[in-house]
């Protein structure tokens, strides 16, 4: 992806989040000369890969495969193994109107999938099958807002603002904003978007930038750079 392009997406993502009052941390507006100046200060956030994520899935088309991301907060594996302290993750994210995640699950992680406003969140599911793929034929049970629910393997269920889906490991899942853009929450356990994705396809979770202008706002694979 282009840097330009890049800059063009978080330009909008701020402006979108902001009209629903959603608060971003201090640390969402800092330039590429803060996140420089305050590296030593902010060593957790960056462990954390905390910050803008975006990402077209390695399929080069935005627009209809991608994903606008900000992790706000998220725990250490370290805490997740030894069951204690933050072992906890949060996120706000942007599904643009018909745009893709692509199919995917999580080894460890359980997410509530929560729209936080504009439009509904349409999600397909499948139960993930023992050594790969998705199981054709055998119902996925899921919990939408506590209240457990039977779905058809490959059923799309709709999540109206206010509402979530909990999604646990071996639920299969993909999502896009229902005509039109949806603003999604996510509260996680600790998030690892290094190890712990699985896609019934292959894609590629970070993309490789083109520089063409420089950043507006780093995103998490730029902190390597610091």
């Amino acid at each position: 992806m282009k840097r330009s392009e890049l800059n063009e997406i978080i330009r909008e993502g701020e402006k979108f989040i902001a009209s629903f009052g959603f608060k971003m941390p201090e640390f969402a507006n800092w330039t590429p000369e803060d996140w420089r100046r305050n590296k030593h200060r902010a060593r957790e956030a960056i462990r954390a890969r905390l910050g803008w994520d975006i990402t077209d899935f390695g399929r080069g088309d935005f627009e209809d495969t991608g994903l606008l991301l900000f992790t706000i907060r998220n725990g250490s594996q370290e805490n997740l193994r030894r069951g204690g302290g933050m072992v906890y993750a949060e996120k706000i994210m942007i599904s643009r109107k018909n745009q893709i995640t692509p199919m995917h699950t999580h080894g460890v992680k359980t997410e509530d999938i929560i729209v936080r406003g504009g439009a509904p969140l349409e999600v397909q599911l499948y139960n993930a099958k023992r050594g790969g793929g998705a199981d054709q034929d055998r119902p996925v049970v899921v919990r939408m807002d506590g209240i457990e629910h039977e779905v058809k393997a490959g059923g799309i269920v709709q999540i109206q603002p206010g509402g979530s889906i909990t999604l646990e490991p071996g639920h299969l899942h993909s999502f896009w904003g229902a005509g039109g853009d949806s603003l999604v929450g996510e509260v996680s356990v600790v998030n690892d978007d290094e190890t712990d994705n699985y896609f019934l396809d292959m894609v590629s979770r970070f993309p490789d930038v083109e520089e063409d202008e420089p950043p507006y706002r780093l995103i998490v694979p730029d902190y390597a750079k610091l």
